[in-house]
Parts: C-alpha cells; sequence; structure tokens
C-alpha cells in the first residue's frame, strides 16, 4: 500500500462533469467523471447535508463511569435494531452545534448546559460525501422528547463501562457508537492520567 509522504502535495483531481442521478429527501447521488493521477475515472458520489453526533453524558451520580444517553431503534439498511448515541441529519446552511441541540432536544428530550466538539469524520468516504460532527453534551436536564413522524426510539441511560464492554463483545455495530463512546473513554482515561501524580 504505497503512504502518503509528509508534506507532500496532494495530485490535483480535476472533474470534468457532474450529473445528478437521484434526487430525494435525505441525500442526492451524483455521477462524477474526474481525472485522478492522469486517470480519467467515473464516481457515484452520494452528496449529504452532514450529520451531528451527540454523546450525552451523565456523571452527576459518577464522574469515573457516567451515564450515557442511548438509542435503540429499527434500521431498514441493516435489518436490524441498533443501539447507538442520539444522531441526526444537518439541515441546509445550518450551525453545527445548533443542529446538534436540536436533535438532542427531538430525539430524546434532554436539553444540556455544556457542550464541546470532539471528533469530525467521514462515514464512508469511499462513495458516501457526509461528514459527521460529534459533540459531547453534558449537565442535562430532562424535558419532552419531540420525535419526527419516522423515528421511533426506545431511550436507554447507560453506564460507560456496560458500552465499552458491549463493544468488546461485538454487541455494538454502529459506527458513529463506536468512535464516540471509544474516543470519550480514552479522553477521561488522558485527564485521570493528567491528575495522578
Amino acid at each position: 500500500m504505497a503512504q502518503k509522504a509528509v508534506g507532500k502535495k496532494d495530485p490535483k483531481v480535476e472533474v470534468i462533469s457532474s450529473e445528478l442521478s437521484y434526487d430525494g429527501p435525505l441525500f442526492r447521488v451524483y455521477t462524477d467523471k474526474i481525472i485522478e493521477n492522469g486517470r480519467e475515472l467515473t464516481r457515484d458520489v452520494v452528496r449529504h447535508n452532514g450529520s451531528v453526533v451527540i454523546l450525552a453524558v451523565d456523571d452527576s451520580k459518577s464522574k469515573r463511569d457516567p451515564m450515557i444517553v442511548m438509542e435503540r431503534q429499527y434500521r431498514h439498511a441493516a435489518k436490524e435494531y441498533l443501539l447507538e448515541v442520539p444522531a441526526g441529519k444537518m439541515e441546509a446552511g445550518e450551525d453545527a452545534l445548533a443542529g446538534a441541540k436540536r436533535e438532542l432536544l427531538e430525539e430524546t428530550g434532554f436539553r444540556a448546559k455544556r457542550w464541546r466538539k470532539m471528533v469530525r469524520y467521514f462515514a464512508s468516504p469511499g462513495f458516501l460525501g457526509e461528514w459527521m460532527q460529534v459533540f459531547i453534551a453534558e449537565g442535562l436536564t430532562l424535558g419532552e422528547a419531540q420525535p419526527e413522524y419516522d423515528e421511533q426510539l426506545e431511550l436507554e441511560m447507560m453506564p460507560l463501562s456496560r458500552l465499552l464492554s458491549m463493544i468488546d463483545e461485538g454487541k455494538i455495530q454502529d459506527g458513529k457508537t463506536l468512535i464516540s463512546v471509544m474516543l470519550y473513554a480514552r479522553l477521561l482515561q488522558a485527564a485521570r492520567k493528567k491528575k495522578s501524580p
């Protein structure tokens, strides 16, 4: 596998044409003809406004093993029920933090006093242009959820330690949940190491 040298410029990619193949309520599909490294290629790309992911944390009872807000819902593409952190699609032109606050309230009823960005990543960049911005939401207060018509969610508060065990056992299969929970656990561990003499 070829590795990019540090400091080396990316090769120029030229888009020759881009044709809308599908325009739906959640995403659009484009068929692009490009020149990459001197080769003419065709790429089908799913374009999406981006998503926000919320790791909603309640550490009021335990700083070492906080509770995490989780959702169980049926995912038709996966053909099964998945346990996930709250997330949702951004509206066109929407600020990511505003979208995260909206999605957390709609799906769970929770509001958070403190918000911070954790990581932004591409979900599946081989064909999907969707990026996902993960936020940590803390200082939770519960209100009333306002899910959309097609959202049928079952909420559950789970200790971080249990989620990490479920990940080890292969019981969590949602990518955004794997990334956000494992990265958060790593950040907690690093913060503890800093505090200890």
